[in-house]
């Protein structure tokens, strides 16, 4: 590893997404390209071991139905406004960016030194050092407006339930009209990456879900819903048929319950 630097345990799970991210590219895969993963791998170089192998075509997956979702709001909203919580070292700003929109990266202070050393601010886009639950960065892109699109890859899930449940509702309050977009796993693959993460010396996730439908209680309304067997058509098109069929297995053994939610906040 080549100048490592020092993230927590739950923050060094970033490097995760990151290394299938920069695999798919290398492997010229239609279903990402993320060159600038590839750059920060070769800069960062974390050690594949204990980060990489554990499920690339599932990270990347979630992170192209991601982008496809924020592509859609951007279609009817060209200058809507981002927020991603939990950016780690993604760069979807890259991947999707109109030249119109307004965009907001927020992570913990140590994930956000890390990210300033290969991400610039602008005047459309914005680096918050915060947890989820601070309500600074919800100062900050309400200042820029509706209309708002926020998403979390992979991060709710190292939350505890109360505080995930805090997060959604201030959410909701502060956000009226917004769209969420968030993954949740059931409580048997929670406990299949605790085996893994006791083996590899990694954070533990704290939450599980068995329907995203539950979470309605809190002020969140399902608009769609993907699987990684059923996922949007724009994404499947971009999946092999390798990619596809081990998906479609890890979607069988889950029941169904890996899934991407995409809600409406009430108005």
């Amino acid at each position: 590893m080549a100048d490592q630097p020092e993230l927590g345990d739950v923050q060094q799970t970033l490097y995760i997404p990151l290394l299938d991210r920069a695999k798919h590219t290398r492997s010229g895969s239609r279903l990402l390209d993320d060159p600038k993963a590839v750059e920060i791998v070769n800069a960062l170089r974390p050690d594949e071991t204990q980060f990489g192998g554990s499920g690339s075509v599932l990270t990347v997956a979630r992170t192209a139905i991601y982008d496809h979702w924020v592509r859609q709001f951007l279609q009817t909203h060209p200058d809507g406004t981002v927020v991603e919580l939990g950016s780690g070292l993604n760069s979807r700003f890259e991947r999707v960016d109109n030249g119109a929109v307004r965009w907001f990266d927020v992570d913990l202070p140590d994930t956000v030194a890390v990210r300033r050393r290969f991400f610039e601010d602008s005047d459309r886009r914005r680096t918050v050092a915060a947890s989820v639950l601070d309500t600074g960065w919800m100062d900050a892109a309400g200042a820029a407006g509706p209309p708002y699109f926020l998403v979390s890859e992979g991060m709710l899930v190292y939350l505890r339930r109360d505080d995930v449940h805090r997060a959604l509702r201030q959410i909701v309050e502060r956000f009226a009209g917004a769209q969420l977009a968030i993954d949740t796993y059931p409580a048997a693959m929670m406990r299949q990456q605790h085996r893994m993460a006791a083996k590899k010396h990694i954070a533990e996730w704290q939450w599980s879900c068995e329907d995203p439908r539950e979470l309605e209680s809190l002020g969140l309304r399902v608009r769609d819903t993907a699987t990684y067997r059923r996922p949007p058509a724009a994404v499947r098109a971009n999946m092999s048929l390798r990619d596809r069929a081990v998906l479609s297995m890890l979607d069988l053994v889950s029941g169904g319950l890996l899934r991407l939610t995409l809600f409406d906040i009430a108005p």
